[in-house]
């Protein structure tokens, strides 16, 4: 059995097919059917059902197959460490954070990592937290930034900061010039909300029951910059971390009475990895900023 084996066979069930696996290869089907066949034959079982137009896995292939992607993960993480450069002349770096993040966090991170580490190259993706904790684990990223503490077994996390639920309004609205008002102030206002899907939602249904309170939400959204852009252009506010607001020149950020539950971020990454220089170098310069926010 040798590296291409595995690699034919694992392409086969990404795509359930040979005449598309073969086609991404680049390899003829034929030359495929029979890498497969040596495959299965080097271990005494099949491995493929091929009876079906769409080609599934044997209960033997439903064994191999866990083995044998963790295996190519295995050997990703070898060749990016033995192509590591400790001094950071250069590298990569793949890093996902859920949608509230990038409108605050990831601009002075990037800024001030990119001036330390130019070569280094960024690959920067923003997702729900569900997400990054599956491409963490299937080794696709190499930093996820989201709340709380991980879902999956697979993933480890360290804390970064703390966030804070506010009222946020452009600085025209009426409440601009308020830095804290009470829940009869806040059931009066019109409200834009990031759908349920987000964390934030979640955190802001959360509050409004343990508190009996019962918002008019007029729009929602599944994007973070069209709630800000209609809260800056309208009369509607909307909820979300302080320190979105506090770093926008046209909203204001106002506090809550009662106080909504302080939220931690984290810094993830899959269990046992391989840490870069650069995912080193990353993780220290996020937590000193975090350390920076909370003082």
């Amino acid at each position: 059995m040798i590296l291409r084996h595995v690699t034919y066979f694992l392409a086969v069930v990404q795509y359930g097919s040979f005449t598309r696996a073969a086609n991404a290869l680049h390899v003829s089907q034929p030359a495929l059917s029979q890498q497969i066949r040596q495959l299965e034959e080097s271990l005494g079982a099949q491995l493929l059902d091929r009876s079906n137009r769409q080609v599934k896995l044997t209960d033997a292939g439903e064994v191999y197959v866990r083995f044998a992607r963790q295996a190519m993960q295995d050997l990703e993480e070898g060749r990016r460490a033995v192509h590591d450069v400790s001094d950071l002349s250069r590298g990569s770096l793949r890093i996902a954070m859920a949608p509230t993040f990038a409108s605050y966090l990831i601009g002075p991170l990037v800024e001030s990592f990119h001036r330390r580490y130019p070569n280094v190259t960024l690959m920067i993706r923003e997702m729900l937290q569900e997400h990054v904790e599956t491409q963490l684990v299937k080794d696709e990223l190499d930093i996820g930034i989201a709340f709380d503490k991980p879902t999956s077994s697979a993933v480890e996390s360290h804390p970064l900061l703390v966030e804070t639920l506010a009222l946020a309004v452009s600085v025209t609205h009426p409440l601009a010039d308020q830095r804290m008002i009470e829940r009869s102030t806040l059931i009066e206002q019109s409200l834009v909300l990031l759908t349920p899907e987000f964390a934030t939602r979640r955190q802001i249904e959360r509050y409004c029951q343990q508190h009996e309170l019962e918002l008019h939400v007029q729009m929602e959204s599944n994007s973070l910059n069209a709630v800000m852009e209609i809260v800056r252009r309208t009369g509607l506010a909307t909820l979300l971390p302080a320190a979105i607001a506090m770093n926008d020149e046209h909203l204001v950020a106002i506090g809550l009475d009662p106080t909504p539950p302080r939220r931690r971020a984290i810094l993830m990454q899959r269990k046992g990895a391989y840490q870069s220089a650069a995912m080193r170098a990353f993780i220290e310069l996020a937590q000193k900023y975090g350390a920076a926010s909370a003082s």
